[in-house]
This record gives structure tokens, C-alpha cells and sequence, in this order.
């Protein structure tokens, strides 16, 4: 039955490493929201603890989500709530969980609101120094070599700048399928974004291929940013 009561959603956008980077609207949002659907409850009740802040935690990840369809929407149809909907780190949906009840709340006539913040995509993007559109953001590359290597051949025939998150444990065999597939472009790999251990690499596939390879271990979260053949580059 609709009791016409509605609440909302708040799409909520999180540090991706600097807690300074959560904005003054963000933290509003969680302090006056009635649930806070997370990907994992630990890290989100950590960073409500460093905020001061104390809410009912619900945990919505990709293997969930689905599960926790009818009961989220029962909160915001029945009980007319506010439900936060945060990731790990950085803007939920985007390679993360969020997506299937911002979907469903939007078709029974809930308020989708989103707080902008941090994205380790637009942050690799504008550090990258490639150029910054157009871009296709292909989420996480495949971990199989043969389907790494079809998903980089067909982002070849985009003709403009590639982004995607790779595992720091395949990072270089992934940078090796790149320079294959895509020859010698311009590229970046950004690694731990706004984090103590901040870097940004430049140089072309192998080249950056060589560079970690040459390391005895590469460590954290990583962005590659692969720019356009020199033939199109703007």
C-alpha cells in the first residue's frame, strides 16, 4: 500500500583518501540520514567514528544489493526515510553498488539526490595531463589475459581517452597487454590519489610497464588513463 509517505535517496560521495575532502553537504547528509547503506560496514562506521557520527548501518554490496532491494524500499516507501547510500570511497554507482536501487527508487517516485565529492576517475583524469575529453570511463579491467586483451583492443577504436581501474598485482601485465593493443600512446598510471604515497606516472604503456616492473612490489589503488593515438590527439 502507498502511504504516500516517500523518502529519499542521497547519493553520497566519499573521501577516496583525504578526510578533508568530504564537503560540509556530505556530512549534513549522513548526520540526518535515518539508514546509511554502505559497501562494507566496517569502513563506513570507521569514517562515521573519525565524523562523530552514529547511524543505523546497512550493508548493500555486489553480491546484496538485490537482497536488499525490497527491504531498503520498504524504508523509503512505508516508513518515509532518508537512506545515504555510500561506497568504499569515492562517488557510489560508479564501479560500485547503488546502482539497482537508485533505479528502483526513481521508478516508484523517490527522490534521487545526489552530493558530489570525490572521484578517483575525474582526480586520475585532470592529473593525467592527457587530454580531458572526451573520455570513456571502461570501469575495471578484465583479470584474464585473453579478455584483457579484447577489452583493450576494443578500446582502441574509441579514438579518444580511456580510464580504468586496475589491481596493483596485475598492474604490470596489464600495462604489457596496452602496449600491444594500443602501441605507443601517452598514458598515466595514477596510484593511491590523495594518500600519503600519492603518485602519478607518465610515459607510454611499456614504458610505465618498465618502471613498475622494476620495483619489488607495487601497492594500492590504481587509475590508468590512457590517452588517444597521437594521430587524433587534441
Amino acid at each position: 500500500m502507498d502511504t504516500g509517505r516517500r523518502g529519499r535517496v542521497a547519493v553520497v560521495s566519499t573521501p577516496i583518501g583525504h578526510l578533508e575532502d568530504l564537503s560540509p553537504r556530505a556530512r549534513r547528509t549522513l548526520e540526518e540520514a535515518d539508514v546509511v547503506a554502505c559497501e562494507d560496514t566496517r569502513r563506513t562506521g570507521l569514517l562515521l567514528s573519525q565524523l562523530g557520527i552514529k547511524k543505523r548501518l546497512v550493508s548493500m554490496h555486489e553480491h546484496n544489493e538485490r537482497r536488499r532491494l525490497p527491504q531498503l524500499m520498504e524504508a523509503l516507501l512505508e516508513e518515509g526515510l532518508t537512506v545515504a547510500v555510500v561506497s568504499d570511497a569515492g562517488t557510489p554507482l560508479v564501479s560500485d553498488p547503488g546502482f539497482l536501487l537508485v533505479r528502483e527508487a526513481a521508478a516508484a517516485g523517490v527522490a534521487v539526490e545526489p552530493v558530489p565529492g570525490a572521484s578517483a576517475i575525474l582526480a586520475a583524469l585532470v592529473a593525467s595531463a592527457l587530454p580531458p575529453y572526451p573520455f570513456t570511463f571502461l570501469g575495471f579491467a578484465p583479470s584474464k589475459k585473453a579478455r584483457r586483451r579484447t577489452f583493450l583492443t576494443e578500446a582502441a577504436e574509441l579514438g579518444h581517452t580511456i580510464l580504468f581501474f586496475e589491481s596493483p598485482h596485475r598492474i604490470c601485465a596489464c600495462l604489457e597487454d596496452a602496449a600491444a593493443a594500443l602501441g605507443e600512446r601517452p598514458a598515466a598510471v595514477c596510484r593511491e590519489l590523495t594518500k600519503l604515497h600519492e603518485e602519478v606516472l607518465r610515459g607510454t604503456p611499456g614504458e610505465l610497464a618498465a618502471e613498475l616492473g622494476s620495483r619489488p612490489g607495487v601497492k594500492g589503488e590504481i587509475v590508468v588513463v590512457i590517452g588517444p593515438a597521437p594521430k587524433v590527439r587534441r
